[in-house]
């Protein structure tokens, strides 16, 4: 795809005519010696071929020369040499040059009836320039095509990243809706099964517990036919919060200090529910790792508290620290914890902050199903 005005069509037409005005003054003043019909259908021809140009170039160069050799008309030998470097092949470029050279050669043995030294050595001099500005710009066009391309793949690999963050992180979520609501589902299943045998002399009751045993059964195999491909088998990384495990803030925290970086933890919101604990577990791993990476040795400070909502505020703030380390990583950390944060009605904020080096916040709700029947 050539950088060029997208209608070129007033462009072409504008040229076309400047090259039948120079055949107009061709003809009258005369510039050849051969008769003015010659020169008139000549000049015509040329003047056509301009407007195909960039479709045809060698042929456009080639009339163009061949114009110029019989009526003296420079219009169509300038305009079909100058695209004839720019759009046809590069090892055919040469070809235009020489073209035009002969078209020199015939136009003055056809004005003068011999060929001088001058009208052989100087006329390449022109055609060079010619032919150099022609073949700079193409390359031009090909770098800014090649740069175009380049930002699209970059755009295409960055949407794919965020994609599969997104889908990781999602599947990592549906891997603990798995595994806990399989439990709760079992055990609701279980207290039903008891609660059945023992209702013997209420047929009602019986029929009742028998229904949601059934029911929670159902569910139990509809959940795991729609989630239970997602589970792996994957062991978790040591330290790292899972589905069953209650997440240590003071552990994690006290990780990075004994590490070497100091790290100041202010928890104000006393227990959180297990999902909220789970969700500011991330939120503090992340903001951490990204400050072990990029201001290593900063001072950080890490915040949890309750807003005015009663949601969970949380804050990692890292001072401008060392220069940063030389650390493999996708980029997507963020993409997939703010797909965790949006998918459980939180939000999230990232950003540097005025030559105070960089602050991670997120608001989580207080994700505690039993609040819903107090």
């Amino acid at each position: 795809m050539q950088t060029r005005p997208t209608d070129p069509r007033p462009a072409d037409a504008a040229l076309v005519l400047a090259c039948l005005a120079l055949t107009v003054l061709a003809v009258k003043t005369p510039w050849s010696p051969l008769p003015w019909p010659v020169v008139a259908v000549a000049g015509a021809l040329g003047s056509a071929a301009v407007w195909f140009r960039r479709r045809w170039p060698m042929a456009a160069a080639v009339t163009g020369a061949g114009t110029f050799a019989l009526t003296g008309n420079p219009g169509p030998l300038l305009i079909g040499l100058y695209h004839g470097a720019r759009y046809a092949p590069r090892r055919s470029g040469w070809l235009c040059g020489l073209a035009a050279w002969a078209g020199f050669v015939g136009w003055s043995w056809f004005d003068s009836g011999q060929v001088t030294i001058d009208n052989v050595a100087f006329p390449p001099l022109g055609i060079g320039l010619v032919v150099l500005a022609g073949i700079n710009l193409a390359t031009r066009d090909e770098l800014l095509v090649s740069l175009q391309e380049q930002a699209r793949r970059a755009e295409s690999e960055r949407l794919l990243r965020d994609g599969q963050a997104r889908a990781a992180e999602r599947t990592r979520i549906a891997r603990e809706m798995h595994d806990v609501l399989a439990h709760k589902v079992s055990l609701i299943a279980l207290y039903a099964g008891a609660l059945e045998l023992r209702a013997t002399d209420d047929p009602k009751l019986r029929d009742g517990t028998a229904l949601i045993r059934t029911t929670a059964r159902e569910a139990l195999v509809d959940l795991r036919e729609v989630l239970g491909i997602l589970r792996t088998d994957v062991a978790p990384a040591p330290g790292s919060a899972t589905a069953g495990q209650f997440p240590d803030l003071s552990a994690l925290v006290g990780a990075s200090s004994r590490a070497g970086h100091p790290v100041e933890l202010h928890d104000e919101a006393g227990d959180l529910p297990a999902a909220t604990a789970r969700v500011v577990y991330r939120i503090v791993q992340e903001g951490l790792t990204n400050a072990h990476k990029h201001a290593p040795q900063a001072p950080t400070t890490v915040s949890v508290s309750r807003n005015g909502d009663g949601n969970v505020a949380v804050a990692v703030h890292n001072e401008t620290g060392a220069a940063p380390m030389d650390l493999p990583g996708s980029g997507a950390g963020l993409v997939g914890l703010a797909e965790r944060i949006r998918l459980v009605g939180g939000s999230l904020r990232s950003g540097p902050v005025a030559g105070e080096g960089w602050r991670l916040s997120a608001v989580v709700p207080w994700l505690d199903p039993r609040s819903e029947f107090r």
